[in-house]
């Protein structure tokens, strides 16, 4: 069961859901809203307050500027004002893709509030070596949208990020309104911002909580595994291996979720 509520934040309206009891742990992504993480969540409400939440733009948390860059200095801006109306001075954090980027944010600019951070596979172009010709992708994949739309852009996206693919997009009339409005958000509005996000490993390091770099089993050919072994050798902390790969949480959400438990015990 999950209670649903809205936080007004400065330029948004954020919509998070709240599970379970036991020690704050808060859960989310980016550009995933927080329905995706909703099995994992369930998995985990048996001995934690999960908190959930739909990024700022996306979902159920409405801008008050529909243009507004989505960067994750904002977002994490979002998270520690979640916590402020949680009552929270801290909390665990677990992220995933964007919302790894987003946590890894909140690490450095809120550092007193993480206890331990869980970042898994954030898509941290520019900790690799041909960091140059993965913006230029990421550009491509922008322009894409604009000329051939969300289909076109996902296939590319998919594709570019290692994912094995059928050779087709899926056809338009598969997803909803909702689903449209948050690839074009994604895609003209966020993309850029978190792949280009370099992490203050200074600040990470020198903090007083943990980061723990996560890494799917099944991810070896995905983008992400090379960019997060490339922040954990920066971190000087070995990764911890989770079920599945990127989507892991959803596919695999009990025996992630006992993994996410003994990783927070550390």
């Amino acid at each position: 069961m999950s209670t649903t509520h809205t936080l007004r934040v400065p330029g948004a309206r954020l919509r998070y859901e709240v599970r379970g009891a036991g020690p704050l742990l808060l859960v989310f992504g980016a550009p995933m809203s927080a329905a995706a993480f909703a099995p994992l969540a369930e998995a985990l409400a048996g001995d934690h307050t999960v908190v959930t939440h739909d990024p700022r733009g996306i979902s159920g948390s409405v801008l008050d500027d529909p243009a507004q860059e989505s960067t994750p200095d904002l977002r994490a801006d979002d998270v520690a004002a979640l916590l402020d109306h949680l009552g929270a001075d801290t909390a665990d954090l677990f992220g995933s893709s964007g919302g790894a980027v987003t946590g890894l944010a909140v690490a450095a600019r809120h550092p007193g509030r993480v206890r331990t951070l869980v970042a898994h596979e954030p898509p941290l172009l520019e900790l690799l070596p041909d960091a140059a010709e993965r913006r230029a992708v990421v550009d491509d994949i922008v322009e894409t949208f604009r000329r051939d739309g969300h289909g076109a852009a996902w296939m590319k996206f998919m594709t570019t990020s290692g994912f094995d693919l059928d050779g087709s997009a899926p056809p338009q009339g598969e997803f909803s309104e909702q689903d449209l409005a948050d690839s074009a958000r994604f895609f003209l509005h966020e993309l850029r911002g978190t792949t280009r996000y370099v992490p203050d490993v200074a600040a990470l390091k020198a903090g007083p909580g943990r980061v723990v770099v996560g890494i799917g089993a099944e991810s070896r050919k995905l983008l992400t595994y090379p960019t997060s072994t490339a922040l954990a050798e920066l971190l000087g902390t070995p990764p911890v291996e989770f079920p599945g790969e990127h989507g892991g949480f959803v596919t695999h959400p009990e025996p992630f979720a006992e993994v996410l438990r003994k990783t927070l015990a550390g």
